[in-house]
């Protein structure tokens, strides 16, 4: 089994987590035509994308695309880089790589096959600190750069309901209360920084706020039960996310209420984005890709015919570079071009 938000939510995949040792990925002729799930830019000219069975692609032009060499087969859900050469990726396995040279090689900094557990996301605010989470509550934490990553546990980001039964336990039997407190926790899918402050989002309408580097967390009333696989904030402020059958939600008060958006889709939606000129753009499952000139309160339908599901992207001019299930696309903004 493997975990992608949205498209790739459950499938089976008999050359995953095959065996508990890593194993270096093969270098394919054919790996940007196969499934990617993230993209991002490194530095002012370079991108990165990740994907199945540890592949990871760099460009310089966003058109031609070379494997890098990496050391495990597990499938990459997520990439970021802190500037044109330090850079982390995570995926399966609760796999956790590490990039100084661009991209161009990756170590292995932690990998856990026998958890069977996929990290989702990953980000640093410099070299040193950085956080990684993920599927089942997947949380852990790197003031090293990642020599060593320490599995944190927060107690605020546990439900009203589960919180009132830790306490018990951890009063009556310590032991079972470490086993338990992991099992509370929800699928961690994505999380953005602005500054000092993270917003997370997760599964059954999981969303929680760290105004401290995610020193701490406060979590956040629910306000829709399905899963938020997506979210952003917008140069005017606000927060947009997006996750199951096309939902997608607004809040102009830093996430204390919210609006749901209209749209012209149903399909689940997995990633959202901003190009330069401030215009969002959601991706999502069956071709589903729409873009919004008035920061989230409407979308127009953008969606692409081949049906294919599109996991991430990145703004270029009047280009989408888009990361498929089945590969790298470009796609113009104007049907003119």
């Amino acid at each position: 089994m493997f975990l992608v938000q949205g498209a790739y939510a459950h499938a089976s995949d008999a050359d995953e987590n095959t065996e508990m040792s890593p194993k270096a990925a093969y270098m394919m002729p054919l790996a940007s035509q196969s499934l990617l799930t993230d993209v991002v830019k490194v530095g002012q000219q370079g991108f990165a994308a990740v994907g199945q069975r540890g592949h990871i692609l760099l460009s310089n032009d966003a058109k031609n695309w070379q494997q890098a060499t990496v050391p495990v087969q597990s499938l990459l859900t997520s990439v970021y880089f802190t500037d044109d050469q330090y850079g982390w990726a995570v995926g399966h396995d609760a796999t956790i790589l590490h990039t100084q040279d661009g991209g161009k090689n990756w170590q292995l900094q932690q990998f856990l096959p026998e958890q069977d557990k996929p990290l989702m996301d990953i980000y640093f605010f410099n070299r040193q600190q950085g956080l990684a989470i993920g599927a089942y509550g997947l949380f852990f934490t790197t003031s090293d750069g990642g020599v060593s990553w320490q599995p944190t546990f927060h107690k605020t980001l546990v439900s009203a309901d589960d919180a009132e039964y830790l306490a018990d336990l951890e009063e009556t039997d310590p032991e079972m209360y470490l086993l338990e407190r992991e099992s509370v926790l929800p699928h961690f899918n994505r999380l953005i920084v602005n500054d000092q402050q993270i917003i997370m989002v997760g599964e059954a309408g999981f969303m929680a706020k760290s105004d401290d580097a995610g020193a701490s967390w406060q979590r956040l009333e629910e306000f829709y039960n399905g899963s938020l696989f997506a979210v952003h904030r917008t140069e005017q402020g606000s927060i947009v996310t997006a996750g199951l059958r096309g939902h997608v939600f607004l809040s102009e008060d830093d996430g204390d209420s919210w609006q749901q958006i209209d749209l012209p889709v149903s399909a689940t939606l997995n990633s959202l984005f901003a190009d330069s000129a401030g215009r969002l753009f959601i991706t999502g499952n069956a071709g589903a890709l729409l873009r919004s000139e008035d920061n989230g309160q409407s979308f127009q339908d953008m969606s692409q015919a081949d049906g294919r599901a599109i996991l991430n992207g990145v703004a270029l001019g009047e280009q989408l570079l888009l990361v498929t299930e089945v590969g790298i696309k470009l796609t113009p903004l104007s049907k003119s071009e």
